[in-house]
């Protein structure tokens, strides 16, 4: 579903992604983790073309993100995306939010994308705040809309940025709830994230990066119960998370 072949960038003569080569089969759930500054964000942005990238190749669902000829808006309405921060429209209310991208680029009407839109709302547990504004939401509140809003666009794929880090620490668990459902029912999901309870749940395969390379790619139970056949530097970033 997703495949990233040799993908390297730059910021000016900074270099944040190295030959970054991996790949996401439809259904399964994987985590990208690593040291704060080790490209996990920029990496996952690239996926749906919100960074550009300088060498290498990205397909979605068989599509080159570096052909000039495709078009990335279409694309980008098939790849849900929750950011760190929640990114909901602070002047529409929660339902507003959740129809406002079916009907301009999907082209529902107002009836199909409310009905759809109401669904998704009830499916984070959300359907009594449908007339709120985010800012009359928590936090964990809001994460949830973000997410029943990503999905209201019938998306192929999820990609979530960090989604749970701006959160209080109480309702990081309601987030991640949500979350390890989509998983459950099939959902392909890339999930850049320092949960590593979530990833240990949840995850098929981790993506272990460090200072813009792709060091460690593996399934989950080898990466948290073989420590030993890690490389050092995954050693050590995982004696300090599993200390604790």
């Amino acid at each position: 579903m997703i495949e990233l072949n040799k993908v390297s960038k730059w910021y000016g003569k900074f270099q944040v992604l190295t030959d970054c080569t991996m790949h996401v089969k439809k259904g399964e759930v994987v985590v990208v983790c690593g040291p704060s500054g080790s490209g996990k964000s920029t990496l996952i942005k690239t996926v749906n073309a919100l960074e550009p990238f300088q060498k290498g190749s990205i397909s979605v669902d068989g599509i080159r993100l570096e052909d000039p000829k495709t078009n990335l808006p279409k694309l980008r309405s098939r790849v849900g995306m929750v950011f760190q921060h929640f990114e909901l429209f602070p002047h529409l209310s929660v339902k507003e939010n959740l129809t406002l991208g079916q009907i301009k680029v999907l082209g529902r009407s107002e009836e199909a994308a409310l009905k759809h839109g109401l669904e998704l709302l009830d499916r984070v547990g959300l359907s009594a705040q449908k007339d709120k504004f985010p800012g009359q939401l928590s936090g964990g509140q809001q994460q949830r809309v973000a997410i029943a809003r990503a999905l209201s666009m019938d998306p192929i794929v999820m990609l979530f940025d960090e989604p749970t880090s701006a959160l209080d620490p109480e309702m990081v668990g309601e987030v991640l709830d949500v979350m390890v459902q989509l998983a459950k029912d099939g959902m392909t999901m890339m999930v850049v994230t320092h949960e590593m309870g979530f990833a240990r749940k949840v995850s098929h395969r981790v993506v272990f990066m460090d200072a813009g390379k792709i060091v460690e790619d593996c399934k989950t139970a080898d990466f948290f119960d073989q420590p030993e056949q890690r490389s050092d530097r995954a050693k050590y970033f995982l004696s300090k998370i599993l200390a604790h």
